[in-house]
């Protein structure tokens, strides 16, 4: 049987990610004819602790954004390295992945393509095992079957870095808390975002144009006409704000911080201003998340505000934590957020989001899985966070096909298990 799972080949190629700009496909296979195929993605809004992520910086070709060299690393030595062994567990397989590469950012031999690897093997795995790609990450994590599927985040407004910086938080969502039924869920989400279509077009004169992850990206005059706008958006698909449908915000603040102050909407706060700004946000609209409230470094502010935004929503940490076991115990330790949004590129492999997903949990961490506004339309993420006991998915819109191709899998798994959607985490550590 060890034979039999000794890899017999990996092969990576360039291919292109939603936003036309080239990621990483790999394929392994093993022994026994089993393989696997997966692709990575890449994000725009990118914290600056994430791993590497390894670009050809040649501008004669895709404007410097080629992966030719992070392909050839699968290729080449970590191929090299791979084939005829056999690996007995994810933990190995990834152990020896950071040991050729030899640093913790990734950058010699690329994130993008480790990951790929790191992936490739746990589709592999689940292939030769006969088991759903779901159940083989919970396995190796030591989780039994799933007992729900994640709840659904979905963008419905974009601004930020997805969509020209015409708003200057990044995401206005919503997410269905009134029913634990996946269809359901989806069919309300979509219904909101047809009603949201149809106000952009009669209020903004807007065409169905979508941003980065799919979300509508009108010219709102004031973040808070967003909140006013998605609200009215529910109410038109004959839901009921705050007991169908909530609303969680991607502040995103780093992107408008300058290292004095968050520049919002003409005004220049400082943290207090900001933590005050947010709190007034959640007394006047149904919001249940806020992630990236403050900057991704603003260390000494972001336990205030926790403290200020107390049981009334999560407190989610995307740039500031990174999916990085180091920053996720920070962040522990100051009491600084209750929720991670844990994105597995961030860190490179699965083994070490793992570590992040452990560390989480021991502290009573809501956890929200999430894909990056670069996607393909390969669909495993939908299965991490099924098999991983996610509380959330966040994979942007109920448009473009990358986006359908994890949430249509969400549909698919709820079928043939018929679990229910995870509660809102009603407490955080």
């Amino acid at each position: 049987m060890a034979e039999m799972n000794a890899i017999a080949n990996v092969r990576a190629i360039e291919i292109l990610d939603s936003r036309g700009r080239p990621t990483v496909q790999t394929t392994l296979r093993l022994a026994s004819g089993a393989a696997g195929t997966v692709s990575v993605p890449s994000g725009a809004s990118t914290g600056a602790a994430e791993a590497h992520e390894l670009r050809d910086g040649d501008a004669g070709r895709y404007g410097g954004l080629g992966c030719l060299r992070a392909v050839a690393h699968v290729n080449g030595p970590l191929r090299d390295m791979l084939v005829t062994r056999t690996v007995t567990s994810q933990a190995d397989l990834d152990a020896m992945l950071n040991q050729a590469d030899g640093t913790a950012a990734k950058s010699n031999l690329g994130a993008n393509a480790i990951l790929s690897v790191s992936l490739a093997w746990a589709r592999t795995q689940s292939v030769a095992k006969g088991i759903p790609l779901y159940q083989q990450f919970a396995d190796e994590i030591g989780h039994g079957a799933p007992t729900h599927l994640p709840r659904p985040t979905v963008n419905l407004f974009s601004g930020g870095k997805h969509a020209g910086g015409q708003m200057a938080i990044q995401d206005v969502l919503i997410t269905p808390i009134g029913t634990d039924d996946a269809a359901v869920a989806m069919e309300q989400l979509v219904a909101v975002f047809n009603a949201a279509a149809r106000l952009c077009r009669e209020t903004y004169g807007m065409r169905l144009l979508v941003a980065d992850e799919g979300g509508l990206a009108p010219a709102f005059p004031s973040i808070e006409t967003a909140f006013d706008d998605a609200v009215r958006a529910i109410e038109m698909a004959g839901l009921r704000p705050g007991a169908d449908i909530a609303l969680c915000i991607d502040v995103a603040s780093s992107h408008f911080f300058d290292g004095v102050a968050y520049n919002l909407d003409g005004a220049a706060l400082t943290a207090a201003g900001m933590i005050d700004r947010i709190s007034g946000w959640l007394d006047r609209w149904p919001i249940v998340s806020v992630e990236d409230g403050l900057a991704e470094d603003d260390w000494e502010h972001w336990p205030a505000l926790r403290a200020a935004i107390g049981d009334r929503a999560l407190v989610l940490g995307d740039d500031l934590t990174t999916t990085n076991p180091a920053r996720i115990r920070r962040a522990i330790a100051s009491k600084a957020a209750n929720a991670l949004l844990l994105k597995v590129n961030q860190i490179g492999t699965l083994t070490e989001a793992a570590e992040a997903l452990r560390l989480v949990r021991e502290a009573r961490w809501a956890v929200n899985v999430s894909a990056r506004s670069g996607e393909t339309e390969d669909n495993w993420l939908t299965d991490l966070a099924t098999g991983w006991a996610g509380d959330q998915m966040k994979v942007g819109s109920v448009t473009r096909s990358e986006r359908l191709a994890k949430w249509n899998r969400l549909l698919v798994i709820a079928s043939e298990t018929g679990l229910p959607l995870a509660p809102w985490p009603s407490q955080a550590g």
